[in-house]
This record gives C-alpha cells, sequence and structure tokens, in this order.
C-alpha cells in the first residue's frame, strides 16, 4: 500500500470460534505474516469450545475472550467483538478461512482510500475436495471481477446488491457504529447490515484480490433449512423484488445447466446428479420460506435451521 508502519491505519482482525483449533493453526501465523506495516490487533471470541482452540490461540499474540455456548449469537456476537476493537478498521474473518496471500489483509483495506466506501469483502475460493454445488455457488457468487456497489447499480445487480459476508471482510468503525449488526439477526446478520450500509448512503465494495480459502458441505437437507431461513429474513428485509427474484431464479437454472452439460467440468454423473438435487432443495427452500406465513408455526420451528421461530 506504499505506506509507512506509523501511518498505517489501526486495524482489527476478529475470529469467532468454537472447536477451530485445527483451522486457527492453520490461519493465525498467515495472518501474522501478512505484508502490512504494523501489526493489527488480533481479537479471538470462544464460544465454549472442548477441543484445543483456546490453547492454540493462548500460544498466540491476540486477546481471547470467552463466552458459554449458549451465549453465542451470529448478529450480537459480532456487535461484541466490533465494541471490543481499538481499530478504525474491523476486519472480520471467519475461523475455517485462510487467506489465500499475504497480501489479503492489504488487498481488502485499499479500497478504504474511497472515503465514500463502508465496507468491502473479498472472494471465497472453494477447496480442492469442494462438492459441485459449493463449486458453483462460489463461482456465482464471488467472481474475479471487482464490483463497486451504490444505489446507482441496485437494479442492475438484482438480489447481489445486498449480498455482502463476513467470512471475509473489512467495515469502517465509525460505519459499524452508525449501523451495527441487528440484534435480531441469527442468520443473514450480514445481508442486514450490508442493508444499514447501503441505504445508508455508503458503498460496499467486492474485492477479489482478496481472497481466501473457504467451503462448506451441505447435506440437501441442511441446504433446504438453510435456505428456508434465508427465503423468510429476504422476505422481512424487503428484498424479495420482482427483479431479485427473477434473477435468483435465473442464476438457479444456470446452476442447473451447467450440471448437465457434460463437457463442462470433471464431475461424474453421481456427483452432477446430487448436485441438481441440493439446487432443488434450495429452490423448494426460498420459495417455502418466502412464503411462510401460510405455514403452522409448529412446522416453521421444525424447519428453521436457525431457530427463527422460537
Amino acid at each position: 500500500m506504499g505506506v509507512s508502519e506509523s501511518e498505517a491505519p489501526n486495524v482489527s482482525i476478529l475470529i469467532l470460534t468454537r472447536n477451530e483449533a485445527h483451522n486457527i493453526r492453520k490461519s493465525l501465523p498467515l495472518l501474522l505474516a501478512q505484508s502490512w506495516p504494523g501489526r493489527p490487533e488480533l481479537i479471538l471470541i470462544d464460544s465454549g469450545s472442548s477441543d484445543d482452540t483456546v490453547q492454540v490461540a493462548s500460544g498466540y499474540p491476540l486477546k481471547l475472550y470467552r463466552l458459554a455456548p449458549d451465549a453465542f449469537h451470529h448478529a450480537r456476537t459480532r456487535n461484541l467483538a466490533a465494541e471490543l476493537a481499538q481499530g478504525e478498521y474491523l476486519v472480520y474473518l471467519a475461523a475455517d478461512a485462510l487467506p489465500c496471500a499475504q497480501t489479503w489483509l492489504a488487498a481488502l483495506l485499499r479500497n478504504f482510500a474511497d472515503s465514500t466506501v463502508g465496507a468491502v469483502y473479498g472472494r471465497h475460493v472453494a477447496r480442492p475436495d469442494a462438492s459441485i454445488e459449493r463449486r458453483d455457488v462460489l463461482d456465482t457468487m464471488y467472481g474475479p471481477t471487482r464490483m463497486v456497489k451504490s444505489a446507482a447499480c441496485r437494479a442492475m445487480l438484482g438480489y447481489r446488491y445486498y449480498h455482502f459476508s463476513t467470512v471475509n471482510c473489512a467495515i469502517r468503525k465509525k460505519v459499524w457504529q452508525q449501523t451495527g449488526f441487528p440484534q435480531d439477526m441469527n442468520v443473514c446478520e450480514d445481508v442486514a447490515i450490508a442493508a444499514r450500509i447501503l441505504d445508508a448512503g455508503w458503498k460496499i465494495v467486492y474485492e477479489p484480490d482478496a481472497a481466501v480459502y473457504h467451503s462448506h458441505e451441505f447435506s440437501a437437507t441442511r441446504l433446504f433449512r438453510r435456505y428456508f431461513d434465508i427465503g423468510v429474513v429476504y422476505r422481512r428485509l424487503n428484498i424479495w423484488s420482482g427483479i431479485n427474484r427473477s434473477m435468483l431464479f435465473r442464476d438457479g437454472l444456470r446452476s442447473v445447466r451447467a450440471k448437465l452439460d457434460i463437457s463442462g467440468n470433471h464431475y461424474g454423473i453421481a456427483a452432477r446428479g446430487g448436485g441438481i438435487c441440493q439446487d432443488a432443495a434450495k429452490f423448494a427452500g426460498l420459495v417455502l420460506g418466502r412464503n411462510e406465513r401460510w405455514l403452522p408455526r409448529a412446522v416453521k420451528r421444525r424447519v428453521s435451521m436457525f431457530g427463527l421461530f422460537e
């Protein structure tokens, strides 16, 4: 970035953990090796790990805080981390996300040279053993092209306008102080704060050069329940406009066609078939979640993955 240590902005890297010893053994050395002038403040909040997470973290120069397992909440715990942080910029990194390069942090933060940028999120690169469904999702949502989101491009981007990810992102602390994560959001808290940031007039940048290795595998059942919750939350956030629905369904059809294209990738017939079943489960979950007002509360409680109707 061409700045000295004394000129470098104060940065806090915030990591939430629970039984992540295996991952932070890899990620913490990568964070300390970043080509960034000065040493960022590292804050780790652990929610009742039963493995060696706390012991591993204690061997590194960071601030460690511990919560009871039932005290964790996706939005409130991220707000707590921000309250504890001293930095001008809040960098959220999932415990199982591994920076792809020593320039990851610099690539995220260089976007704040534009004083109108309130937040930045980086690329997710699928792990080598990722399923066809996960690889397709990440390729769709985290492509190679940098993107600056503002009110001017809202219609063009459709549902992607509010897409944001706290797996790998940075937020100006003064912007977080203005918006915060909605305290009642235990799922899609990243989309919710993105809506607040954009609606407040700030820009959000997608920076593909700030890449991390990160992918999770989900069964069709878990995807159905996960996307049911996404459908519910998107409706609550008024993101379900006609344009957003049409773009979302168009991307879903494109994904299915790609899996049917035998020449398109190296996955076998079984993997492709499984991927299509997963896509169908996601679609069904989204549609049901969007129309949850017609369902009995007992059914919604059983279907919701994140306990939205407890």
